[in-house]
C-alpha cells in the first residue's frame, strides 16, 4: 500500500507491509534506475519475520513530490541521506535497521556514517560507497571506465536529452547490462519504469551524476555534510555487505578490504550468479542479512520496539 509522509522538501511516498507496528523498522531504499517496487520480495519475507518494512521512492521517483516549486533538484549524496533522515523523523522512528542498494545504499552507509544513534544495523549492497566531491577519482582502468559510461553520457547535454527523451530504452538497457544473468520480466520492468516519470527525475538524475564528479555545485544547504562525507567517516553499527558476484557495474573487487572501513560487527557476502539489482535477484539473501544484523544490534538483549532516539544533529 502507498502512503506518504512530508519531509522538510518533499511529499515521500512509500510502501510499508507491517506484520506488527511495534517490530523493528527496516527502511529500504532503492538505486537508479529503479524505484520501491525493487524490494516488494524482500518486502514480503521480512513481514513475517516480525519487521515494519519501508521502502520509499527516493526524491525524482515514482509519486515523491517536491513540496515546493523553488527547491533545488539536486540529487547529491548528501540530499538523498538528509531526505531518510527526516522520513524517519516524520514516521517516529527513532532507530531502523537500513538496507541500501546503489544510490539507496550510499544513503543508508552516510545515515550509519553520520547518525548511527538512529541507525540499529545495515545492509550495503556492493559495500561502502560514500563519495568524496571535492576531489573525485581519477581515471581508473579503461574496463572499470566502460561500465561507468552512463556517468559521462549523463554529464553531457547531449545524454541528459537523451535520458529525457528515452529514459525507459536507457533504464532497460542499464537492467540487462547490470545484471546479465538475470532473466527478468518486461512486465517487471513497466511496473517500475512509470517512475521514471516524475517530472522531476531527469533533473535529479542528471545533477547526481554531475555533483559526484565536480562538474555540478551542490546546494549550500549541504555543504556542511558534504565535507564531512569527504573525511571518509568510519561507520559504526553492525553491518552486513552484499555484493553480487556478477555485478556489471559496480566491480565486487571494490567491496574487498572495506573491513577497515567498519568498526562494528562486520561481514561480507559474495553472491554467486547475481548481478546489481540484488533485492530483485536474490530476495532471501538480502532478508537474512537484515535478520542477521538484527540479531547483532540486540545480541544478548530483548529487541527493543523501536530504540532509544539518539541526538540526530550532524552537519546541515
Amino acid at each position: 500500500m502507498t502512503k506518504f509522509a512530508g519531509t522538510r522538501h518533499l511529499t515521500v511516498a512509500y510502501e510499508e507491509q507491517v506484520a506488527d507496528p511495534s517490530g523493528v523498522p527496516v527502511v529500504l531504499l532503492h538505486g537508479f534506475p529503479d524505484d520501491a517496487r525493487a524490494w516488494d520480495r524482500v518486502s514480503s519475507l521480512l513481514r513475517p519475520a516480525g519487521f515494519r518494512v519501508i521502502a520509499p521512492y527516493l526524491r525524482g521517483f515514482g509519486p515523491t513530490r517536491f513540496r515546493d516549486h523553488s527547491t533545488s533538484r539536486v540529487g547529491q549524496q548528501a540530499a538523498l541521506a538528509h531526505d531518510v533522515l527526516e522520513l524517519l523523523d516524520a514516521l517516529s522512528i527513532d532507530r531502523a535497521i537500513l538496507v541500501g542498494y546503489d544510490w539507496g545504499g550510499r544513503a543508508a552507509c552516510i545515515n550509519a556514517a553520520l547518525w548511527p544513534a538512529r541507525v540499529a544495523g545495515l545492509v550495503a549492497i556492493s559495500g561502502y560507497t560514500i563519495q568524496n566531491p571535492f576531489a573525485p577519482s581519477l581515471p581508473a582502468d579503461p574496463r572499470t571506465e566502460q561500465r561507468l559510461w552512463y556517468q559521462w553520457y549523463f554529464s553531457t547535454t547531449r545524454g541528459a536529452e537523451a535520458l529525457r527523451q528515452q529514459p525507459r530504452a536507457l533504464g532497460l538497457h542499464l537492467w540487462r547490462s547490470w545484471s546479465p544473468g538475470w532473466d527478468f520480466s518486461m512486465e517487471e520492468f513497466d511496473r517500475t519504469a512509470v517512475s521514471f516519470d516524475n517530472p522531476d527525475f531527469v533533473e535529479v538524475v542528471v545533477h547526481s551524476y554531475r555533483h559526484r564528479h565536480g562538474w555540478a555545485p551542490g546546494a549550500p544547504e549541504y555543504e556542511a555534510t558534504e565535507i564531512a562525507l569527504a573525511r571518509r567517516p568510519m561507520i559504526d553499527v553492525p553491518a552486513v555487505v552484499l555484493h553480487g558476484a556478477d555485478d556489471g557495474v559496480d566491480d565486487p573487487a571494490g567491496s574487498e578490504g572495506q573491513e577497515r572501513l567498519f568498526s562494528s560487527s562486520y561481514e561480507r557476502r559474495l553472491l554467486k550468479g547475481v548481478g546489481h539489482a540484488v533485492p530483485r535477484e536474490a530476495p532471501r539473501a538480502v532478508a537474512d542479512a537484515v535478520i542477521a544484523v538484527r540479531s547483532r544490534a540486540w545480541a544478548g538483549r530483548s529487541v527493543p520496539q523501536h530504540g532509544c532516539r539518539g541526538d540526530p544533529s550532524a552537519p546541515s
